[in-house]
């Protein structure tokens, strides 16, 4: 780093006196209530630690209002309970990584990383599913405790990611240093499809393009990295794959001064591969994926079926108005049209019950969230630390944008949870240790 000019040299003249300042009034520890004392030392960064309290705590209570049904459910009932005992335990483990000192996490993130890996293959070999998903093996059972190793490989691929480009003494630079980072992220996102679990996989993408992004990658390679994923989507109508494909030959004839010749092969055959191999890819997917995304196309086609779910939930949060029906007042959900309530919709039960209004609070309580992770990782020095925290970053953007899309009808029906809202053990304690990993981050110098 630069050096200040004013260490070299001749020593610059000493300032002319001043008056004394005025003294400015005492703030002293005794000045605060004990409990804020307390909670600023506890929680080490408070605008980021309170807003996910503030978040945990309002998704139990949307919770509670999920399970207030005309014909009970003690299942749905009971969730909100379970989710408190869960929100205990998490932030136990947040207080647990929020202390664990900065250089262990940076040395201990190839063998989290492995151990990553070797529960997404457990996950294969003996795991279980639930509810639509109940033939996928998506979960690993412990006695009474179930959990889902892709919330442990979330964690994993950020820390294997973030200790490989930090050992770097810049960025990546050209397509080819692209290749290892891929691979660090495309390892863990392979096992994660192979259940299959698509939602969670874009949550590793996410991963993947938030830290390259933060290491210093030029935006151009990063869009011609995700240019097979877009020809993947687009294959799916060959006239509208074969006009994205002509654009991106004279893009890379345009770029052929900027690129090496095996980068342009490389990028040009990646985008010709997943145009082929859609067909595959569609017939992999299990029936309830396939029957997701025909139906976001044309919601329509089933509505007493497959296409129920979004129809219901755009109808709830349609009905909210501008202040919604009030809490636990919520028709389509006390009357069970409303699917998953408590889990993948809870922002649809936010919409109906709060409204507009309601809804859009919690969309800037969230904006608020990732805004302080933004202002950690700049303020940090270190740069492990700076990429954990957009790495963070990059997989709670891409939680909140697909939930809440999917429930307005945007982008596909994934079944991924809404961070620190929906319902589950697994993912708040999750979500909670992503926070302590990140107040640790902050505290690098």
């Amino acid at each position: 780093m630069t050096r200040n000019p004013r260490s070299r040299g001749s020593p610059a003249p000493s300032p002319a006196p001043s008056p004394p300042p005025s003294p400015a009034p005492a703030s002293h520890p005794a000045d605060e209530p004990a409990f804020m004392t307390w909670f600023r030392r506890w929680a080490g960064d408070p605008p980021l630690v309170g807003i996910a309290l503030a978040l945990s705590l309002f998704g139990i209570a949307m919770i509670y209002s999920a399970g207030v049904l005309n014909v009970p459910s003690p299942v749905v009932e009971r969730a909100w309970q379970r989710q408190f005992m869960w929100l205990g335990v998490a932030l136990v483990g947040f207080t647990i990584v929020s202390r664990i000192p900065g250089r262990w996490i940076e040395w201990g993130s190839l063998p989290v990383y492995l151990v990553g890996l070797v529960a997404l293959a457990a996950a294969l070999a003996v795991g279980t599913g639930a509810g639509p998903a109940e033939s996928v093996g998506r979960w690993i059972s412990l006695g009474p405790i179930r959990f889902q190793p892709s919330e442990v490989a979330k964690l994993a691929a950020i820390l294997g990611l973030a200790r490989y480009l930090s050992s770097r003494e810049e960025g990546p630079s050209s397509l080819r240093e692209l290749v290892l980072p891929s691979l660090v992220v495309g390892v863990p996102l392979g096992l994660v499809v192979l259940q299959p679990d698509l939602g969670t996989a874009l949550a590793f993408v996410g991963v993947l393009f938030a830290v390259l992004y933060w290491a210093g990658t030029p935006p151009l390679h990063l869009l011609l990295l995700a240019s097979p994923g877009f020809a993947l989507i687009l294959s799916f109508d060959t006239r509208v794959w074969s006009a994205y494909f002509i654009v991106l030959l004279v893009a890379v004839y345009l770029l052929r001064f900027r690129l090496y010749l095996v980068e342009s092969a490389a990028v040009v055959l990646a985008n010709l591969a997943a145009g082929t191999v859609a067909l595959p890819v569609w017939n992999s997917l299990a029936d309830y994926q396939k029957n997701r995304l025909l139906v976001f196309l044309d919601p329509g086609m089933d509505p007493r079926g497959a296409g129920w779910n979004l129809i219901q939930s755009k109808v709830a949060i349609g009905s909210g108005g501008l202040f919604g029906k009030g809490f636990t007042e919520g028709t389509q959900k006390r009357l069970d049209f409303l699917p998953e309530q408590h889990t993948d919709f809870i922002f649809s039960v936010v919409g109906e019950e709060l409204g507009f209004v309601g809804a859009t609070l919690v969309l800037v309580v969230f904006g608020l969230l990732l805004l302080r992770l933004v202002q950690l990782a700049e303020r940090t020095a270190d740069p492990f630390a700076g990429l954990v925290l957009f790495g963070i970053f990059g997989v709670w953007l891409v939680h909140i944008f697909i939930n809440v899309g999917m429930t307005v009808g945007i982008v596909p029906i994934t079944g991924i949870p809404l961070p620190f809202l929906s319902y589950g053990g697994t993912f708040l304690v999750t979500c909670w240790a992503l926070t302590g990993l990140a107040v640790r981050m902050a505290r690098e110098e």
